[in-house]
C-alpha cells in the first residue's frame, strides 16, 4: 500500500514540474462539467456558507472554478504530491482577487492521502465533496466511499468525474492483438476503470440514497503513438502496469503495439485515442 502510494506521489510530483497543465485537455474538460453540474446545488445552498471539501485538487483545475461559483463557501482542497498542491496555490494566488501574496487564501490546501485522510476526518463537516478525475485512483473505493458518507451532512452530496473502461480502449485492443499473434494471453497495461453501473453499486452500498451517473465518449487525436503516451504520462498516469511475460521483452511488445495502433486506429491529425468520462452524483438523506 506504502509502495502504491510512493509511486503515485512521485508520478503526479514530476507531472506538476513539468507539463501537466499542457497536456490535461481531457481532465480540464472533465473539471468544467462538474463544475457546471453543481449548478442547482449552488442555488438550494441559498444564503447558507457551505464548507466544501475537495479530493485531489492538482494544479487547481477544479478549485478554480468552485473559488469563482461558490465565493463564500468555505473550501477544503487536498493532494497527495506536493508539488500539485503548491501549483494549485500558485494558480489561486494569480486568479483569486483576495488572494495576494500577503493574504490568506481563500482555500485551505493539505498535504494528504485522501482515502486515509477522510478515515479520521470529523463525522458530518461537508456540505459538498467534490473530485475531479482523481477516484480512478482509490486503492479502497468502497471502504473509502463509506468514510466520504460519513463526513457529509444530512441532504449532503458526493460528485465526482473519473475515467470509464473504454477509456484507451484503441491502446488495450492493440496491445491484445501483440500478445494473440505471439500466442500468449493476452494482459491489460495500465489502470482497471470501473463502470458507472460499478460505481453506482459501491455508492449505494455505501449508504447513498440518490445516485446519478452521466457517461461521454471523448476522442482525441495524437500527431503519434509515442506522443499519446507522453501525453498520458504527463498527466501521471502510465500505460506499463503490467510485467513482460517470458519470451516477449518490453522492446519488442512496444514495437509491436505502436505498429497495430497506427493500422487499426488511424486519425487526421495521427492517431486516435478514446476517454470514457463518468459524471457521477451521490445524495445523502436529508
Amino acid at each position: 500500500m506504502e509502495h502504491r502510494l510512493h509511486a503515485i506521489r512521485r508520478r503526479f510530483d514530476r507531472s506538476a514540474k513539468e507539463s501537466y497543465d499542457v497536456h490535461a485537455r481531457v481532465q480540464r474538460v472533465m473539471a468544467d462539467k462538474l463544475g457546471g453540474s453543481l449548478a442547482n446545488r449552488k442555488q438550494r445552498a441559498g444564503e447558507t456558507r457551505p464548507h466544501l471539501l475537495e479530493i485531489g485538487c492538482g494544479t487547481g483545475l477544479l478549485t478554480e472554478i468552485l473559488l469563482r461559483d461558490w465565493p463564500d463557501a468555505v473550501i477544503t482542497s487536498l493532494d497527495i504530491a506536493p508539488a500539485m498542491l503548491e501549483a494549485a496555490e500558485r494558480r489561486i494566488r494569480t486568479k483569486a482577487p483576495s488572494a495576494a501574496a500577503n493574504q490568506r487564501l481563500p482555500v485551505s490546501f493539505h498535504l494528504a492521502d485522501a482515502e486515509a485522510w477522510a478515515a479520521q476526518a470529523e463525522p458530518l463537516s461537508f456540505d459538498l465533496i467534490v473530485s475531479n478525475a482523481c477516484f480512478q485512483w482509490l486503492g479502497s473505493p468502497q471502504e473509502t466511499l463509506r468514510h466520504l458518507r460519513r463526513l457529509l451532512r444530512p441532504g449532503g452530496l458526493l460528485a465526482f468525474t473519473t475515467f470509464g473502461p473504454e477509456t484507451f480502449r484503441e491502446l488495450h485492443e492493440s496491445f491484445a492483438a501483440v500478445y494473440r499473434s505471439r500466442g500468449l494471453e493476452p494482459q491489460r497495461h495500465g489502470l482497471p476503470f470501473l463502470s458507472a453501473g460499478e460505481w453506482r453499486t459501491q455508492l449505494q452500498y455505501a449508504g447513498f440514497a440518490e445516485v446519478w451517473e452521466e457517461s461521454a465518449i471523448r476522442t482525441e487525436g495524437y500527431a503519434s503513438v509515442s506522443e499519446f503516451l507522453h501525453s498520458v504520462k504527463a498527466t501521471g498516469a502510465s500505460a506499463s502496469a503490467a510485467d513482460a511475460p517470458r519470451g516477449l521483452g518490453w522492446r519488442s511488445l512496444f514495437a509491436g503495439m505502436f505498429r497495430e495502433y497506427e493500422k487499426r486506429f488511424p486519425a487526421p491529425e495521427g492517431i486516435s485515442a478514446t476517454y470514457q468520462l463518468l459524471l457521477l452524483q451521490a445524495e445523502v438523506p436529508s
